[in-house]
């Protein structure tokens, strides 16, 4: 009976392991079917694929093989640079400050009353709205409002962030434990003071580690509004491909990416000192 059973138990692991393999092929067969219909509907054929690749090579080509380095005007660049990072700053820390205290309006945890809920429900549709259209178009709507320069993409970055901040930001508090905030109400603390000691407290590594991560995103993002003419780095982005500048290119983006690498070293200082708790030498 013994041997039966166990024969049972095998041929249930090998059929459970044929389906697997059955579905696995099938997904991977589907997802072929569908890059072919999607190439063959938009007229992507194997030729130009190849020709767009030479191009490509070709633009990489340009961007590592820089002529008349002393002239550039590396002033302009390094201004740009600067306006750009300040977009960031300005946005970014006005977000963070209008998110937090909306956040607590957009909680679940905190908004546990049926009147509250529906107040909840309505802040959490308006972040939505607010993060659901992209950085760019904000961008042009603010253009079209004040005018072209860094104040339109400080408010596309502030009105974005604040609708992708306040929603994390709420879904933070709603993770937190509830023991500290049942302790602190038997010692007759205000709904201020549970909201303040018993949610924020154990919240804010959540806070700084997303407030963080964003001004990192919105460093390497904010370049996009420049080409819709936001002000910042973009708009020397935009000038230097129409005219085929493909060292400028290369060496704008270079330094965007020592900059965040920058920002991610000062990111784990914090990180370190304030979630995770340990002792960061200040020499």
């Amino acid at each position: 009976m013994k041997t039966s059973e166990h024969h049972r138990q095998y041929q249930a692991i090998y059929a459970s392991r044929r389906r697997h393999i059955w579905v696995m092929f099938s997904c991977a067969l589907a997802v072929i079917v569908y890059y072919a219909l999607f190439f063959s509907y938009n007229g992507l054929s194997a030729a130009r694929l190849f020709e767009g690749v030479v191009k490509l090579a070709q633009y990489f080509a340009r961007m590592f093989i820089w002529h008349n380095v002393s002239q550039w005007p590396f002033g302009y660049y390094f201004g740009q640079i600067a306006i750009t990072l300040g977009i960031v700053f300005a946005g970014t820390i006005s977000a963070t400050l209008f998110a937090l205290p909306l956040s607590f309006l957009a909680s679940r945890r905190v908004m546990n009353r049926p009147l509250l809920k529906l107040l909840a429900i309505i802040v959490r549709r308006i972040f939505d709205i607010m993060r659901g259209i992209d950085m760019a178009i904000w961008g042009l709507i603010f253009i079209r409002a004040v005018g072209m320069g860094p104040l339109a993409g400080v408010l596309a970055i502030f009105v974005q962030d604040t609708g992708l901040l306040g929603k994390l930001y709420a879904e933070s508090h709603d993770a937190v434990d509830k023991r500290p905030s049942r302790g602190l109400s038997s010692l007759g603390a205000s709904g201020l003071q549970k909201h303040r000691f018993g949610i924020f407290t154990q919240s804010f590594p959540q806070f700084l580690a997303l407030t963080l991560y964003q001004i990192e995103s919105n460093t390497r993002s904010a370049a996009v509004l420049g080409f819709v003419g936001a002000g910042g780095i973009g708009l020397v982005y935009a000038e230097n491909m129409r005219l085929w500048n493909w060292d400028v290119v290369m060496f704008i983006t270079l330094i965007l990416v020592v900059l965040v690498m920058v920002m991610d070293k000062i990111s784990e200082i914090l990180r370190k000192k304030y979630i995770i708790g340990e002792e960061v030498p200040l020499y």
